[in-house]
């Protein structure tokens, strides 16, 4: 027989029993559902979780110079350009203490600075800390040059200025500087929002700083993260790599890791057992149709069907019934994915390996859900299925 012939016997007994088909048919779409939602629904969430662990600096290091050392230690002026020379550091940037008090006004005592900080910046500083301004603008090469500050949260809030339209100033070391803008908040670096920020050129200019950072920030490969804190401080000060303190990974890294390597094995369980369920609802119908069919069978083997034919006909019919329920399993668990990763504001993530499992799943199950009924009905003589009518 063609294959054309051998799929129309298949489908004889799909059309002859349409209900019982499309009960056995949804066992499978079950099984191959479910194990695209087990999969789905926790690689987005996944996804989502770990886009808000890298959010947090798993990739970031802070270097400083060990506080109390005699002779003191300080950072080199060009720190940050001798450690952009590692090769998995993929940015750098740095601040400096300026030691300036600042204050809302000049009416208002000198020695108090309300708690608040005067850096020194780069301008390649925000990405480096994953900052970002929520009014105003930030140091730009002209305004780095001028004074010019830009506030973090808590210090516009402490120094009672909410917005930059007006351009409003505070003082610093008895000088006007102009605020340009006002950070959101920075969860990575919260001594940035007590802080006013300074262009690294006015700080020499207007408040005599002398060029050394004091805070070092790099970002470098994840995978690589451990690597590159082991060669900072040597890059930073070969000399006296003693006296440069290097924090450790941030512990979301580790939460980053621990993540990305958990999968759910329960819920995959119970997707292969929703699988075997429907699996066994295949057989009980292939089975069932076996013996109301031994008629059928017996006028066939009398008309000169060949074993291999019944087999032939009895596991296409399995194949065809488990694939079908495959593929509305796999619609079904798709559209569910999607649906609820949507509505949580998650990215949708399908797992390939899940996907070709379940596509391969099907086959699998139609394939061993056929095999004994298949046999059976192709053991039966011509007088034993005839026997039976």
């Amino acid at each position: 027989m063609s294959p054309l012939d051998l799929l129309d016997l298949g489908l004889i007994g799909l059309r002859t029993r349409p209900g019982r088909a499309a009960l056995s048919g949804l066992g499978i779409a079950i099984g191959i559902a479910t194990m695209i939602v087990v999969t789905g629904i926790p690689a987005s969430s996944q996804a989502a979780l770990v886009a808000r662990l890298s959010a947090l600096g798993t990739n970031t290091l802070q270097a400083m110079a060990v506080p109390d050392l005699n002779p003191p230690a300080t950072l080199p002026e060009s720190t940050v350009e001798m450690v952009r020379r590692i090769g998995p550091v993929t940015s750098g940037s740095a601040v400096a203490n300026t030691h300036a008090v600042v204050r809302r006004n000049d009416r208002l005592d000198p020695r108090d600075g309300s708690g608040l900080t005067v850096l020194a910046t780069r301008r390649d500083l925000l990405p480096v800390i994953n900052a970002h301004v929520r009014t105003g603008a930030w140091l730009s090469s002209a305004t780095e040059r001028f004074p010019a500050v830009v506030l973090g949260s808590v210090a516009a809030e402490r120094l009672g200025v909410t917005d930059v339209s007006g351009k409003p100033q505070v003082m610093i070391a008895d000088r006007a500087f102009t605020v340009a803008g006002i950070l959101a908040t920075t969860p990575l670096t919260p001594d940035i929002d007590r802080s006013v920020l300074v262009g690294w050129p006015a700080a020499k200019s207007e408040l005599g700083f002398d060029g050394h950072p004091t805070v070092l920030y790099v970002q470098a490969e994840e995978d690589r993260i451990e690597a590159v804190r082991g060669v900072l401080a040597a890059t930073i000060s070969p000399e006296r790599p003693g006296a440069v303190m290097i924090t450790r990974p941030s512990d979301a890294l580790t939460a980053k890791r621990a993540a990305e390597s958990s999968f759910s094995v329960l819920f995959l369980a119970l997707a292969g057992v929703a699988l075997v369920v429907g699996g066994i609802g295949v057989a009980n119908t292939m089975v069932v149709s076996v013996l109301e069919r031994r008629s059928e069978i017996g006028l066939r083997r009398a008309l000169g069907a060949t074993r291999g034919q019944i087999r032939g006909q009895f596991l296409t019919e399995s194949v065809i019934l488990a694939a079908a329920g495959g593929l509305i399993g796999a619609a079904l668990g798709v559209l569910a994915t999607v649906g609820y990763a949507s509505w949580q504001g998650w990215p949708v993530v399908l797992p390939a390996q899940s996907a070709a499992l379940a596509a391969g799943g099907a086959v699998v199950i139609g394939v061993l859900a056929g095999v004994y009924p298949c046999v059976r009905a192709a053991r039966l003589t011509p007088t034993q299925a005839l026997a039976a009518v």
